[in-house]
């Protein structure tokens, strides 16, 4: 994902038509497995959506963009943004129970977890059931002199959040994966964080960068508790599209890592590139609806 956007409550643009699609769709969603109706299924990792795929709706009305999340199905939601309820934790867990939605994650800065900071951040995070805060990017992270520090920091926090039964994490791009002393700065990284950091692996952005996802998430046994479902299409590859099941990711070698040794307790799609004509929100149902079919296939 890239850095995310804060934006105030606006009017709805939704159109009627937009409504019938998601309609349409959420009645598919029924058919398959993973339908967030209570508790997930005994032994099944739940599916949310990293609210960034929708973020344009999100600033238009927050509310009505968490109403169609909860219509795709999903089990939860990871936030980019809080946008009006940034000071009201209690609404937003109101919100999320009346929706039948768990709060999966958020990416929030690093800032926000340190100093005066932590206390406000542990306690509206707890209030809304957030359990794993993930920092999206840092430019210390890929930087020869800095990285190690951050590495260090990532270590005491993760120490303060740990009585609180909250976990922090790093998610990337691709410049995690430049090389640095022969090694990649994802993998410096890992080495040098405790295991109650979480590595947030976005697949979409980690297949881009020519990395294989499954050899990642089996390399760090039960530090992928976390992960993105992005969808990716390599250069070159013709009649692909960034639609879960359509494009070049190995998802059913990625399910079966996080299954077997990943730790994972949540898949979150995240759709950050459309279709030709396909609105985010019908675009990442279509995400939402191939990774079912998917598990479906593979008995998950």
């Amino acid at each position: 994902m890239n850095k995310p956007e804060i934006a105030t409550q606006h009017g709805t643009t939704w159109s009627r038509r937009d409504w019938l699609k998601m309609a349409a769709l959420g009645a598919a969603a029924l058919a398959l497995p993973g339908r967030s109706s209570g508790a997930p299924a005994a032994g099944r990792i739940p599916i949310a959506l990293q609210l960034y795929s929708i973020r344009k709706e999100c600033g238009q009305n927050f509310d009505q963009a968490l109403e169609a999340a909860a219509k795709m199905g999903l089990d939860g939601v990871e936030f980019a943004g809080y946008y009006k309820y940034g000071q009201d934790a209690a609404g937003l867990r109101k919100r999320l129970d009346d929706l039948g939605l768990k709060a999966a994650a958020t990416h929030i800065g690093l800032g926000t977890m340190t100093g005066d900071n932590l206390k406000r951040t542990i306690d509206f995070h707890k209030t809304i059931g957030c359990k794993f805060l993930i920092v999206p990017g840092d430019g210390a992270f890929a930087n020869p002199e800095r990285s190690k520090g951050l590495a260090e920091t990532f270590n005491q926090v993760a120490a303060a959040l740990k009585p609180e039964g909250l976990y922090c994490g790093y998610h990337n791009h691709t410049d995690e994966f430049a090389q640095h002393e022969g090694k990649t700065y994802w993998d410096l990284f890992a080495e040098r964080t405790s295991p109650e950091v979480v590595l947030q692996q976005d697949v979409g952005w980690s297949t881009n960068a020519g990395q294989d996802p499954v050899a990642l998430i089996r390399r760090y046994p039960g530090r992928t508790k976390s992960t993105h479902f992005k969808p990716e299409v390599k250069k070159g590859e013709a009649g692909k599209e960034p639609i879960i099941g359509k494009d070049s990711v190995n998802w059913q070698g990625i399910i079966t890592a996080c299954y077997e040794v990943g730790g994972t307790e949540w898949f979150t799609v995240e759709q950050e590139w459309y279709p030709q004509g396909v609105a985010p929100i019908e675009a990442s149902q279509r995400s939402v609806l191939g990774l079912k079919a998917i598990l479906k296939d593979m008995g998950k």
